[in-house]
């Protein structure tokens, strides 16, 4: 749910686009493919709109999409990769076509977007691509704001009308407020209901966003309730989940990562080496996710610690990892998600006191079917869950699925999914490692005590430490010494 500032009084579609079109240096292309020319339409009625509009186009059909902007990798139309050529190709006319000299206060902008909307087979699969390309001043260099959304509501012409306000939105944000990305991400639900438009993906890039970190952007559409899961590569830059995910196998491991430890690599590897081993798994087509939910990343006092979140992300992503930011607090919701883009075997790699909580029936008192209606969307799917071992200190007894606590409601359920393998131990495990917990480790760095460095892998000692990560200081170090 979008909870949005009750004194914010924000401008009606038609305020916007009249804004636009009164401002005499604003000038450009509008292209839409998909969905009709829902977005310019809102530029033509508010009036003026002859001094701001070259160009409004929408290359509807296929053939003819191909023949201006090139084919896409598969075939594909409503990609990112075909809304970046067509905001590569119209804003290259307008240069070209156009002499600065004789429009030298002009600031450009091409506005794209292409989109595929429900059908009546697939009434929730709606889905689209839109950005804007624009200039901050008539010598500057370009800016891009690139965003996919998703169309929950059944009714296409509700739909049209939410993607042409969407767009109006981006438009008068990029325009009027690229000084400050968070009112333009505010104001992209404008008038516009979650309910029909969930936004997954956002980036800005280019001289006017230089110093937005597009990891906290994607951290702020959770944060912000526009979507659930939000995903970032090792370069830090936003992914959409379709694309990435789409008929892949998928291997999560879940964690707070703060920091990442010897423990969090031992279970990724050997979980790893377990799952390219199965039959259904293709490691040619596997994606590995390290996901932090919004819980893990909240600090003491409730607040989502953005400082904190990039300590963590940097060092998952110079570790080459792909990273999932999610509010899916149960693991049926996370399995949910995934399984909107691939029916090709999952798998989960978790601490068996976390497998636990799993079995906890206080988790799943919303759901009418309790606990069976949980594990009904967990084993639904071909899903394996690779079970890391625990042992809370070097006396007491390992802790695996022999001997993990059940209750006996729950039992025979359990003995099911064991004698089934989709509950499997991770048995190639190393037991000097067993003892560590972020917790301990982050508190250590914290207070500045010796010996952490050991239980951390290499090279991430040397990046808190040089980065100053985690409250990391080398006077608390110096002093403990």
């Amino acid at each position: 749910m979008i909870v949005q500032d009750p004194h914010r009084v924000p401008l009606s579609p038609a305020q916007k686009a009249r804004r636009i079109n009164m401002n005499a240096d604003l000038y450009g292309t509008f292209a839409e493919i998909g969905a009709g020319q829902e977005t310019v339409r809102h530029f033509f009625r508010a009036g003026g709109a002859s001094q701001t509009i070259a160009k409004a186009m929408s290359a509807y059909d296929k053939d003819f999409s191909n023949a201006i902007y090139g084919p896409e990798p598969g075939n594909r139309f409503v990609c990112e990769s075909r809304l970046k050529n067509m905001l590569r190709h119209e804003y290259g006319l307008i240069t070209d076509r156009l002499s600065r000299k004789d429009h030298p206060t002009k600031r450009f902008f091409t506005y794209a977007n292409t989109v595929a909307t429900s059908t009546f087979e697939r009434p929730h699969s709606g889905h689209g691509w839109v950005g804007v390309r624009f200039q901050t001043a008539p010598d500057q260099p370009t800016s891009d704001v690139i965003l996919h959304f998703r169309l929950h509501d059944p009714d296409m012409s509700l739909q049209q009308e939410s993607i042409g306000v969407l767009g109006v939105n981006l438009m008068h944000g990029c325009m009027f407020n690229h000084a400050d990305p968070q009112e333009i991400m505010t104001a992209l639900y404008d008038n516009v209901s979650r309910h029909v438009v969930e936004i997954d993906m956002i980036q800005m890039n280019g001289p006017a966003f230089a110093q937005v970190d597009n990891r906290l952007l994607s951290l702020q559409l959770v944060k912000r309730g526009y979507t659930d899961a939000v995903l970032f590569g090792p370069d830090g830059q936003n992914l959409q989940a379709s694309e990435m995910l789409y008929k892949k196998n998928i291997l999560a491991i879940r964690g707070s990562f703060r920091p990442v430890t010897k423990v969090n690599i031992d279970m990724i590897m050997n979980g790893y080496n377990m799952f390219i081993k199965e039959q259904r798994v293709d490691r040619q087509n596997l994606q590995v996710l390290f996901e932090i939910t919004l819980n893990n990343l909240k600090s003491d006092t409730g607040d989502v610690d953005e400082k904190d979140f990039i300590d963590r992300a940097d060092i998952l992503c110079s570790l080459g990892q792909t990273v999932l930011i999610s509010n899916y607090q149960e693991y049926y919701k996370l399995v949910e998600y995934f399984s909107r883009y691939t029916k090709a075997r999952m798998g989960l790699i978790m601490g068996v006191n976390n497998l636990v909580e799993v079995f906890d029936e206080r988790y799943y008192r919303e759901l009418n079917g309790g606990v069976l209606e949980a594990f009904g969307i967990l084993f639904h799917r071909d899903l394996k869950i690779y079970v890391y071992p625990s042992r809370a200190s070097a006396s007491d007894q390992i802790m695996t699925t022999v001997n993990m606590p059940v209750h006996p409601r729950l039992k025979p359920l359990y003995d099911y999914l064991l004698f089934n393998k989709r509950l499997v131990d991770i048995t190639n495990f190393d037991p000097n490692v067993l003892h560590i917990f972020s917790k301990q480790v982050l508190d250590m760095i914290r207070g500045g005590k010796a010996g952490w460095e050991e239980l951390v892998p290499p090279y991430v000692d040397n990046m808190i430490k040089d980065n100053r990560l985690f409250g990391f200081t080398p006077e608390k170090a110096s002093a403990q010494a």
